[in-house]
């Protein structure tokens, strides 16, 4: 089992860092697909992904993608309004079809996922992007990673012991320190890339450890929605792991704080 994990988090790694450094349409076609799947499998979950509404929320994935590609001005509130209405105007008159719980998982599937994985191309494309782009990964990733070795090894005091009984205190803290300390490697290696900054190393950290807490913030939300419907992965795409929702759950919560956090550090 550990082999198999680690060809697919060796694969994943690889092609993460291709699409990154590509940036442009190769970023923006990954992030697409990789939210379509997301959201198939969330959409799975309530046993919506091969319906009408279902449809509607795909339509609405790409169309908002293409928006922000296209257009300087994203329009997002007038957009939610729009596929509001449309998501409403189905659920009425194919009613009673659907239930309400399946309509809001349409509605918050986009959200969760759709809108929040954008915000890795928006930062990508931003001034600094093609190096603060990184920082999403160091503090969801890097931030497990940490978690992980230092749980293993001190972890005593169990912390969401309901949503996962193996995530201690001592990993989360970890977990933080751990991608702060990366975060200040990075902004140390490449401080004269991240010139919008005037102490990378310090932003780079704090951003670091902040993401770190959202991150892990990310993964618990991923795995409460499991336990309410009482499934073990969101699907089984990536031997080892499971779907893309068990795999990006926690960058999905670090890209908009990251984002975010370089407009004001």
């Amino acid at each position: 089992m550990f082999a198999v994990r680690f060809r697919s988090s060796c694969i994943i790694a690889v092609c993460t860092v291709l699409a990154l450094f590509l940036g442009g349409y190769v970023l923006f076609g990954v992030i697409v697909l990789i939210s379509l799947v997301g959201i198939m499998e969330m959409y799975r979950v309530v046993g919506v992904n091969k319906t009408l509404v279902g449809g509607i929320g795909y339509l609405a994935c790409v169309a908002y993608n293409t928006l922000l590609l296209v257009s300087e001005k994203a329009y997002r509130t007038e957009f939610f309004i729009a596929f509001f209405l449309i998501l409403m105007l189905a659920y009425v008159f194919t009613f009673p079809k659907y239930r309400a719980e399946q309509i809001t998982m349409v509605f918050f599937g986009f959200f969760y996922v759709a809108v929040m994985l954008s915000f890795v191309w928006q930062l990508r494309i931003n001034e600094g992007g093609a190096y603060l782009v990184w920082l999403i990964f160091i503090g969801s990733w890097g931030s497990d990673t940490c978690a992980y070795l230092v749980g293993r090894k001190f972890g005593k005091h169990k912390i969401v012991p309901k949503l996962s009984p193996k995530k201690s205190l001592e990993g989360c803290i970890g977990g933080i320190l751990g991608a702060a300390a990366l975060g200040a490697l990075y902004g140390a290696i490449f401080a004269s890339n991240l010139t919008i900054f005037s102490i990378p190393v310090l932003s780079c950290a704090i951003m670091g450890a902040a993401s770190s807490v959202i991150s892990q913030l990310g993964d618990w939300a991923a795995s409460a929605i499991k336990r309410n419907y009482e499934i073990k992965d969101y699907g089984t795409l990536i031997p080892g792991h499971g779907g893309i929702m068990d795999r990006f759950d926690s960058v999905i919560f670090t890209a908009p704080i990251i984002y975010y956090l370089a407009q004001i550090l």
